[in-house]
């Protein structure tokens, strides 16, 4: 039996609307599941390319609803088209994001963002934060959390226990203090308390070799430190191709790697291949569940 998947169409002023109708009518997802579209009332209008604070709360709600749908069972996963985050601060939501929310609307302790393609996968242990507090945030705890959630989800993806390797915040993964002292005293010892527990995970390493021993098949995985330090390897690789999961929650969840475009919504030429590929994945995640 295929497996419901609900397509969220993200923020109604992007290019997330005419993704979702074009993912969801394409023959490789028909084949694999039963795709339901999930948009503001038939009666609400938005402009494309303009951002408000009611496309941002029009997206919000729709993404409720999907969840919601996903926690009883009448859909089996969550695909979602993309937001603008400041469209949510214009209406006054509290959430950066789908991920913050997607924890907040299931109850989960402790989410990560995955972005996973045939090429590379990393998960990133800070997401969207100002650069400057990265530091700060980078604690042996999240660190420490972030491994674990990645070692017990990404055997749904490798079918094996992952080879994590942990990039490394500073230059030269702070060259033994000389660069910083992040590695010593927070990643190192992370690392180390989850392979007491049997986790096969490494470094941290210089970020700016890891993604490419990954890709050369030395590691399954890649645990960044920071948003765009694992974004620019998968985007770089993977574009339009890439799928965001996020980690940590009851339901499956997955996204496009792209943003809601306005200079180009509503003129019907937008890529669906992200769209697509989240919602096969989702199809296949939801199969194995």
């Amino acid at each position: 039996m295929r497996p419901r998947i609900a397509i969220t169409v993200g923020d109604p002023s992007g290019i997330g609307p005419e993704v979702a109708a074009k993912a969801a009518a394409d023959p490789r997802v028909l084949a694999v599941c039963e795709p339901i579209l999930y948009a503001p009332s038939n009666g609400a209008r938005f402009a494309p390319g303009v951002l408000s604070a009611e496309a941002g709360r029009a997206a919000h709600d729709v993404i409720v609803r999907a969840v919601s749908d996903a926690m009883d069972g009448t859909v089996q996963a969550v695909a979602t088209a993309p937001v603008n985050k400041e469209a949510f601060r214009l209406a006054g939501l509290e959430w950066t994001g789908h991920t913050d929310l997607l924890a907040h609307l299931t109850g989960a302790p402790r989410v990560a963002m995955m972005f996973y393609s045939d090429r590379l996968m990393v998960v990133l242990a800070t997401v969207h934060i100002v650069l400057a507090e990265v530091p700060a945030s980078l604690t042996q705890e999240r660190v420490q959390a972030t491994i674990a959630l990645t070692a017990e989800a990404v055997p749904r993806f490798t079918k094996v226990p992952p080879r994590i390797a942990v990039a490394g915040l500073n230059p030269h993964a702070g060259e033994h203090g000389l660069f910083g002292t992040e590695e010593d005293r927070v990643i190192a010892p992370a690392i180390a308390a989850c392979r007491a527990r049997g986790v096969d995970v490494s470094g941290p390493y210089p970020a700016d070799t890891v993604f490419v021993r990954a890709t050369r098949g030395e590691f399954d995985v890649v645990v960044a430190c920071y948003h765009d330090q694992g974004l620019i390897p998968v985007k770089l690789l993977a574009f339009g191709q890439a799928v965001n999961v996020t980690l940590g929650l009851p339901i499956v969840r997955t996204s496009v790697d792209h943003g809601t475009a306005f200079d180009i919504a509503g003129k019907g030429v937008a890529d669906p291949q992200s769209m697509i590929a989240a919602v096969l994945l989702a199809a296949r995640l939801a199969r194995s569940a």
